[in-house]
């Protein structure tokens, strides 16, 4: 018995093993919350070698046109919570929990209401500029992880390349055009909704699946053009300046405008920092009047035209004026997905594989909110495959596609319509959508073992998937139809009736 034992046991130590190799270097490309995630994740997991190159000059520069604002939900917390970063989150944000929006007309009317929680029993969300988000992570960097992990700013990958099972990277220094190499055991991809990390993989495809090919999913919100206006610090609320904003209260200023096609508002979400600049959101349909004005003077103009209530020439300098109206702005993408997330270029013991995050594998309009908080999820199921994997890349790349991919294209259809017509384009259906929404939250609470609550209610329970989300919603759509479909056929029935008893 003794001799079987060891002989038993000499055969476990000749075995080939796969451990855990904590001496694996990456390389990111995309230096966005995806990107800064995706790089603290693997520190503190133990890798060692970690670079990340972003063509930005800094984690905290200022775009005009990307000074929009995350609310950062139960599933981007997914993320903060691993990193121990959510109480600091919630130092630098404004709470959902305590978000009041004021209205304001041209009239001077304003009206003051606590913004509705979607989901009164969903994990506290928070409200911070991009920017900061950023700065957050790229602190927690600096602070904590600067053995581990490079940020190249001002760096962009010119080429990828695959030589002898190995991967090779060129990056190129925007400034003075320097060169560097890197040969990566995981490439990562984060580099947003043109990656170039994706077409490098479409290229080496030659399967007919087409698998790293967006897929199209139109909606409301796709093709919307939208640029930021930059105000000062508690700009004044009214022409006499006796009203100034507070940081941490949205606004909603409507313009003078009366017609759907040319009403104009411009969104101002909280700031938890007094001295931050606030921004204006304006969306509207690419043909709108305001995108064709192209001179900062006429631009002062037509504003004060369009928003009477304010003292446009106070709070929107001559120089900013003139930076919006020359902007190119941005345009909401048509939401989109691809299935294929991963690329093994080796599998050998020295595994070496692409993974594609964030934008790069699916991006849509900001209508339901999940764009950061997705991405960030995304960083949360890699993770849970490195752990499952002992950080073995053959093994993790598949099985993190293989757990990731079936939630995007529910996740698309969510984005199609859980919430549509967020942006006022069309009136009649955004009141029809509305309905809808009433209807489906009536019905979940009357009979809640039949009938779900709307999509984008139960968006906001990050312990439900996007694919089991979408298959919920989708049970209650076939339902609401049979009954409608019924009911249909019961009137039909019982007119026909009638109308026989009156022959007879």
């Amino acid at each position: 018995m003794i001799n079987a034992i060891l002989l038993f046991s000499y055969f476990l130590q000749i075995m080939p093993t796969k451990t855990k190799k904590l001496n694996q270097n990456a390389v990111i490309i995309g230096g966005g919350p995806a990107g800064f995630a995706t790089a603290l994740m693997l520190a503190k997991r133990g890798w060692q070698e970690i670079t990340v190159l972003e063509k930005r000059p800094a984690a905290d520069f200022y775009e005009p046109d990307k000074s929009f604002s995350y609310q950062i939900d139960g599933r981007g917390q997914k993320f903060t919570d691993l990193l121990g970063l959510t109480e600091k989150l919630a130092k630098i944000s404004v709470a959902n929990t305590d978000f009041y929006l004021t209205e304001i007309k041209a009239d001077g009317n304003r009206k003051t209401s606590k913004f509705p929680r979607v989901d009164p029993n969903s994990k506290t969300a928070y409200w911070l500029p991009r920017r900061a988000f950023l700065q957050l992570l790229y602190q927690e960097i600096e602070q904590n992880w600067q053995h581990s992990i490079q940020v190249l700013f001002n760096t962009k990958c010119v080429k990828i390349d695959r030589e002898n099972s190995k991967l090779k990277i060129i990056s190129q220094n925007i400034n003075n055009e320097n060169t560097i190499e890197f040969e990566p055991h995981l490439l990562v991809g984060c580099d947003g909704l043109n990656s170039l990390v994706r077409k490098t993989l479409d290229k080496w495809d030659n399967s007919a699946s087409n698998k790293f090919k967006m897929q199209f999913f139109p909606s409301a919100s796709s093709g919307l053009k939208y640029k930021v206006l930059t105000l000062p610090p508690n700009f004044a609320l009214d022409n006499n300046s006796s009203e100034r904003a507070k940081c941490t209260m949205g606004y909603a200023i409507r313009a003078a405008f009366s017609d759907s096609q040319g009403s104009l508002s411009l969104g101002i979400l909280p700031f938890p920092d007094p001295n931050e600049p606030r921004t204006a959101n304006i969306i509207r349909r690419p043909d709108h009047e305001i995108w064709k004005i192209k001179e900062g003077d006429k631009l002062q103009q037509f504003l004060e035209s369009a928003f009477p209530q304010l003292p446009i020439h106070e709070i929107v300098s001559s120089e900013e004026s003139d930076r919006f109206a020359k902007s190119e702005g941005g345009y909401f993408p048509i939401p989109q997905y691809c299935s294929g997330l991963h690329w093994l270029v080796s599998d050998k013991n020295d595994s070496t594989g692409v993974v594609l995050l964030g934008d790069a594998v699916h991006c849509f309009p900001p209508d339901i909110g999940q764009g950061v908080n997705s991405a960030l999820e995304d960083v949360c199921m890699l993770n849970q495959a490195l752990t499952e994997s002992n950080d073995i890349i053959s093994d993790t790349l598949p099985l993190y596609e293989s757990r990731r991919s079936p939630d995007l294209k529910p996740l698309i259809r969510l984005t199609q319509t859980a919430f549509p017509w967020p942006y006022n384009q069309d009136i009649p259906r955004k009141r029809l959508a509305l309905i809808n929404f009433f209807v489906r939250f009536l019905l979940s609470r009357i009979l809640p073992f039949i009938f779900s609550p709307p999509a984008v209610m139960m968006i906001q329970n990050h312990q439900l998937s996007y694919r089991e989300i979408w298959s919920m919603a989708e049970k209650t759509t076939q339902i609401i139809y049979i009954f409608l479909g019924l009911t249909f056929i019961g009137s039909c029935v019982y007119l026909s009736f009638i109308a026989n008893i009156f022959r007879v």
